[in-house]
């Protein structure tokens, strides 16, 4: 008869339930706050989905799929055309090596900072306690006096598809993809179904992107939504609008997606990527009088508390925006609250960063908004393939789009589209941000040459010259 597995009681401040950045964020303000800190994650290594099946697998895949692209454009090295045959497991094993550098660096975080880690399932017992239900079998006890739920979030899977067939796909498997395959259906147009039809469309898969909305990623500027659809058309990227599922048929060596529109599309395989839902499920969060929504979601205030005071939650796992860098900040915020920080403050202002290729970056408002509230604004515009750094190194799709009001000249908005986007949005956002904001500071700032963040000054003279 084995042997059961002892019951292990443990105190403590706070308890923090999930090891991605909000948890991470969040913990470690809490132990440097003086607080004595848990983490509780059900996988073997911290992370979170972030590091192991989200953003850092999924954008090092993207940057060798943009490697090779560049690769292949090169005059010289046209002729070889090898690159098309490198198959998807080997480009992946970069991104195992980038997930094994992020666990180990992340693992010394919660050492240095004396953060006890639980591997196991968290199931709450009631609004002071918890189980940590481990792998082996045994069960720990955490009582604690404050909780952060930060668990994240995973692909929405609709009943109505079997995601255990080799052929179907959510945003977390495809990374297991191991077999050859022509032609992929994406269904969903959001950010991680058109990064993804940027990288499979690069390695040379025949790609369908099935979009449910009128238009892509309507939210951004429309400017930068009309972009982003013409270069993916150009890439070869089969884009349609307006679109619904009405079923799956499933066979060993293909798929194919009937839509109510009563169009048939045949394919290789099919990835899912229409929404996500709240890790919630198993928590037993009814025990503390919490509720989450359909998806999974927790509702918080402006201060990140649930409908239970002292219980926090932050990151994916309470819906907008759902960024790896808003999770973050969400984190840090939501323990800064929780110790009473004077300077505690909600995260709201935050920049969009989508790793399609081109990239895509943008903060503040659009001309849509702008517009409406009958602000009198104007624009400044610089198209990358005048830059000479962009001539350089052969990125010229794309620019970068200024919005300022047309009397203070205070910056209202940056988008930007193309290569580095998500790394030349900081410099508008910085200045955004600061007791001098305005249009001024990049006619009157010395810029490096050649380089991208030129453009900011080629765009401030651009919409100057459209004052009067």
């Amino acid at each position: 008869m084995a042997k059961k597995k002892p019951t292990v009681h443990f105190p403590y401040d706070a308890v923090v339930i999930g090891a991605g950045p909000a948890g991470e964020a969040a913990a470690m303000k809490l132990a440097k706050s003086g607080r004595k800190v848990a983490v509780v994650d059900q996988r073997p290594q911290v992370g979170g989905n972030c590091a192991h099946v989200g953003t850092i697998p999924s954008k090092a895949l993207r940057q060798t799929v943009y490697n090779l692209m560049r690769y292949q454009r090169d005059p010289l090295f046209q002729k070889t055309g090898e690159w098309k045959h490198v198959p998807l497991t080997q480009i992946l094993s970069r991104a195992r090596r980038v997930i094994e550098q992020q666990v180990d660096a992340h693992t010394r975080f919660y050492e240095r900072n004396q953060i006890q880690v639980h591997q196991g399932r968290a199931v709450f017992e009631d609004a002071h306690h918890l189980q940590v239900i481990l792998e082996d079998g045994g069960v720990e006890h955490l009582a604690f006096g404050q909780a952060v739920l930060a668990m994240g979030s995973r692909p929405y899977q609709p009943k109505e598809l079997d995601f255990n067939h080799p052929r179907v796909f959510d945003s977390d498997k495809i990374l297991t993809l191991d077999y050859p395959i022509q032609k992929i259906i994406i269904y969903g147009a959001g950010v991680i179904g058109c990064e993804y039809a940027s990288i499979f469309i690069g390695l040379g898969y025949k790609v369908e992107l099935i979009n449910t909305q009128a238009q892509l990623l309507s939210y951004l500027d429309d400017e930068v939504c009309d972009a982003l659809s013409y270069y993916l058309r150009e890439l070869g990227v089969l884009i349609r609008n307006n679109e619904q599922i009405e079923r799956l048929d499933t066979h060993d060596d293909h798929v194919v997606l009937n839509l109510q529109s009563g169009k048939r599309i045949k394919a290789d395989a099919i990835l899912w990527c229409n929404g996500r839902s709240g890790n919630t499920d198993g928590l037993n969060l009814e025990a503390v009088g919490i509720t989450p929504n359909s998806r999974g979601q927790v509702t918080v205030n402006a201060q990140y508390q649930t409908e239970v005071p002292h219980i926090y939650a932050a990151g994916d796992v309470i819906g907008w925006p759902s960024l790896a860098s808003a999770a973050y900040d969400q984190g840090r915020a939501a323990a800064a609250f929780m110790v009473g920080d004077a300077d505690a403050h909600t995260v709201t202002d935050v920049p969009t960063g989508i790793y399609t290729i081109p990239e895509i970056s943008s903060i503040g408002k659009t001309e849509k908004e702008l517009t409406e509230a009958r602000v009198p604004y104007e624009v400044g515009q610089a198209f990358f393939k005048h830059l000479a750094r962009a001539q350089i190194t052969g990125d010229t799709v794309g620019g970068l789009k200024l919005l300022f009001h047309r009397e203070t000249r205070e910056i209202l908005g940056i988008h930007c589209f193309g290569n580095s986007a998500a790394e030349i949005i900081h410099i508008g956002q910085a200045v955004m941000h600061s007791p001098n904001n305005s249009l001024d500071y990049f006619t009157q700032t010395t810029f490096n040459y050649p380089t991208m963040a030129e453009a900011y000054r080629v765009a401030a003279l651009n919409g100057l010259n459209r004052l009067f």
